[in-house]
């Protein structure tokens, strides 16, 4: 009975990840059949495999540059976001600070709104401080939709870090910020790496800041970047796909590479002390 049951859940397990995996597969197996195969049928592999589509990828358009745009905006963001919503959720949650809940509230309602709505006064902003087509200038935008989030993620992980290690540290004659800095922050860091990860991917994979503001090509990011790969008469599908393969690559090892940190930063939050 036993060996029934566990046969199915693996079953299950692999016709799930297909279907979590089929656009992946799909997209890398476009990326390596010849341009003229990609039209005329709809066939899984192709018996002529070239990776012409990668050399197209890399020199019809500035694709690395696109990269290299994407990984400081979103290094710039997270670091400042995760500094900044760091102390803010300490202040919220382990200070003696009045009306908590309708702060959080508000924090949690600003994360809601659409990127659409406040993309006009923050383009004018932009302008009007002479930042657009700059690495700051997609920055702040991303940190503006990424804080409030980041601040409600970490409350969670503070909240439950016991009273009793911040009480021993004050009778000690630590200040809130070094009890921040030496006991809070270290105890929390799975929650506030896991934080900075999920800051990371979303300014990565953003687009409508991006599209907007950084209109030059040589400061766009890697969604708009792979945006222009189409021309006035054909979208070169096996290029698209070939540099989705190669952006993807660097997210997919940052992941594997940190998974048990994630993991631990996920579950941390929800064992209750």
């Amino acid at each position: 009975m036993n060996k029934q049951a566990g046969i199915g859940f693996y079953i299950f397990l692999v016709v799930f990840v297909f279907f979590v995996m089929f656009p992946f597969i799909w997209v890398f197996l476009t990326s390596i059949k010849p341009p003229g195969e990609i039209f005329n049928n709809f066939n899984w592999f192709t018996a002529d495999p070239s990776l012409a589509s990668y050399e197209n990828a890399v020199t019809n358009r500035p694709l690395f540059r696109y990269m290299w745009n994407s990984f400081v905006v979103s290094t710039l963001t997270t670091l400042i976001a995760i500094g900044f919503a760091s102390i803010a959720a300490y202040a919220l949650t382990r200070l003696p600070i009045r009306f908590k809940g309708v702060i959080l509230g508000i924090i949690l309602a600003a994360s809601m709104f659409p990127q659409i709505a406040i993309i006009s006064p923050i383009y004018n902003f932009v302008t009007a401080v002479g930042l657009r087509n700059s690495y700051m200038g997609l920055v702040i935008p991303y940190i503006t939709v990424s804080l409030p989030l980041a601040i409600w993620i970490l409350a969670t992980f503070f909240q439950k870090i016991p009273w009793e290690l911040e009480e021993s540290a004050k009778l000690d004659g630590a200040s809130p910020f070094q009890t921040f800095r030496k006991i809070i922050f270290p105890l929390a860091a799975p929650g506030v790496f896991t934080t900075g990860i999920l800051v990371f991917i979303a300014a990565w994979n953003e687009y409508l800041f991006a599209l907007t503001i950084n209109t030059s090509d040589e400061w766009r990011t890697v969604p708009v970047g792979i945006s222009f790969y189409q021309s006035q008469f054909t979208i070169p599908w096996g290029d698209i796909s070939a540099a989705t393969v190669i952006v993807t690559i660097p997210i997919v090892i940052l992941v594997l590479i940190f998974q048990r940190r994630i993991v631990a930063g996920l579950t941390s939050g929800s064992v209750k002390e």
